[in-house]
């Protein structure tokens, strides 16, 4: 238990350093953080924790050293609070990348159809592994998570061959194959 002359002391030295240090470590927050109301709950939550570890007795050599250890490890926190969302993640959800849009006009599903049927041929042409996960969601339309229980491949692998085999479909297309450009060279 500490004494009132033991409170009084740390209320003295925790005082101090707020006023030495708390700018300081607001900008540290804000160059990792880059939330205004994030980073002064870090700088606040940084001074309640020293504050509790000198009552219990702690011994701190360097305040200010001190202080930027407990911030540099509340932001740690914060940012494990805040992982990313990982593309496996999302798949696992159901979540499927499509280019398809509910606002498309049958007029454009039609040129993509017939643009579709000019591809077809291409197809062949790709790598084995692009061939089969190209038909398949293109041709026969079947989902990430269809496409993963046939092959017996992950969704996340099945949707990066997709996406690679459209590349190298885009990079092997010549422009006069398609019906728009050729309705463009007519105009």
């Amino acid at each position: 238990m500490e004494t009132i002359t033991q409170e009084t002391n740390i209320e003295e030295i925790l005082t101090q350093a707020y006023k030495d240090y708390r700018k300081p470590l607001l900008a540290r927050a804000m160059f990792k953080v880059s939330d205004p109301v994030i980073c002064e709950e870090l700088v606040q939550d940084t001074f309640m924790k020293v504050w509790a570890y000198l009552a219990k007795g702690g011994e701190v050599a360097t305040m200010r050293a001190f202080l930027y250890h407990v911030l540099n490890n509340l932001i740690v926190d914060q940012y494990r609070k805040h992982k990313t969302v990982s593309l496996d993640n999302l798949l696992e959800k159901g979540y499927e990348p499509s280019e398809s849009n509910s606002a498309t006009s049958s007029a454009d599903r039609m040129i993509d159809s017939i643009d579709g049927k000019a591809v077809l041929p291409l197809i062949e042409q790709l790598p084995k592994k692009y061939q089969n996960v190209m038909i398949m969601r293109y041709t026969q339309d079947l989902s990430l998570e269809e496409m993963s229980k046939i092959t017996g491949e992950s969704k996340q692998t099945i949707a990066v061959q997709a996406h690679r085999g459209l590349e190298k479909l885009k990079q092997m297309c010549k422009p006069e194959m398609f019906s728009y450009s050729s309705q463009a060279m007519a105009a």
